[in-house]
């Protein structure tokens, strides 16, 4: 909370042109950005890279996280009431949720995020499908910030596209994800992100093993799956791209294929984008959106760190 005090909308959208750049010259051409960005801070970093001013990847943006009031904070005083209203709307039922979409959508939207489950309340099954149904008025998707329990499945019975986190779903909730095609962005954080995100050493090491845990259970099961961070840290000696890349040793700890991992990143990614017929494969009639390896990732996954050519929509941005 107290970045709220201290730091400007405009000083995000500076650090997000910087790491924008990062992520495009590393080889992602297309990301999804869901929340705490301040004041729609990307929806202007998109206008830049648009007019040409900044590098960039294609951006999915959600403005800002709608969910229950108070959002994801916790133990604001009265006296500071709203104030995180810098990053979250306030919508405690299906009209108020859908003018916070509305909202979202002036202000740069294409994707749509909420949170539930967050603090002492989530949002019941018929929140959910007002949510989906105002979004898909506009060709866009929901996302849902959830962990487990009746939380999640409302979003999964409500047609969320996706959940982000998960981290207790259990494996009625998963094949319930694979009947309804719900994908899975598990943000699958490791030990070391774990300690830079302040955690003890004891917690850090069982977050870690409950998320390979949920990994390879999604993945016997057939949930879909596309790869996701959630890292807003950079640990000393690291930038926020080799940070997120870190992930990865989650991925190989759970036994997950190379192969599949590929596919995570690409065309199960941009399906769950919904931009599946221009993006995500290498063909004809599609963005020509390539990158270039130095070793081959089929072989190890940690190949996608040693990026040394990029073009972004028939453009070169880098080739050392």
């Amino acid at each position: 909370m107290q970045l709220y005090t201290t730091e400007s909308s405009s000083l995000r959208a500076l650090r997000g042109a910087f790491l924008a750049e990062q992520f495009l010259t590393s080889g992602f051409t297309t990301i999804k950005e869901i929340g705490n960005d301040a004041n729609y801070a990307t929806a202007d970093i998109i206008k830049a890279i648009a007019n040409g001013w900044i590098k960039g990847p294609t951006i999915y943006y959600a403005g800002k996280i709608i969910g229950p009031y108070g959002g994801q904070t916790s133990g604001i005083n009265i006296e500071n009431e709203h104030l995180w209203n810098f990053e979250y709307i306030d919508a405690d039922n299906p009209d108020e949720i859908r003018k916070a979409i509305r909202k979202n959508i002036y202000y740069g939207a294409n994707v749509i995020k909420l949170v539930s489950g967050q603090q002492d309340g989530y949002y019941d099954l018929e929140d959910i499908k007002a949510a989906v149904d105002e979004a898909n008025k506009s060709g866009k998707k929901v996302t849902v910030h959830v962990q487990g329990g009746i939380a999640a499945r409302n979003v999964i019975l409500g047609g969320a596209a996706a959940i982000e986190h998960g981290f207790e779903l259990d494996d009625d909730l998963l094949r319930l994800m694979k009947e309804k095609g719900t994908f899975l962005v598990g943000t699958d954080v490791g030990y070391d992100s774990n300690i830079a995100w302040g955690l003890d050493s004891v917690t850090a090491r069982k977050k870690e093993i409950l998320c390979i845990d949920r990994l390879k259970r999604a993945y016997k099961t057939g949930v879909k799956m596309a790869y996701g961070t959630d890292l807003v840290i950079d640990e000393p000696g690291k930038n926020r791209i080799q940070v997120s890349l870190k992930i990865l040793k989650t991925w190989k700890s759970a036994e997950i294929p190379a192969s599949y991992i590929l596919q995570t990143m690409t065309i199960y990614s941009a399906e769950l984008l919904g931009c599946e017929k221009n993006r995500g494969i290498i063909e004809k009639s599609f963005w020509a959106d390539i990158v270039a390896l130095r070793n081959n990732p089929l072989e190890d996954i940690e190949a996608i760190k040693s990026v040394h050519f990029v073009m972004k929509e028939g453009k070169v941005i880098r080739n050392d």
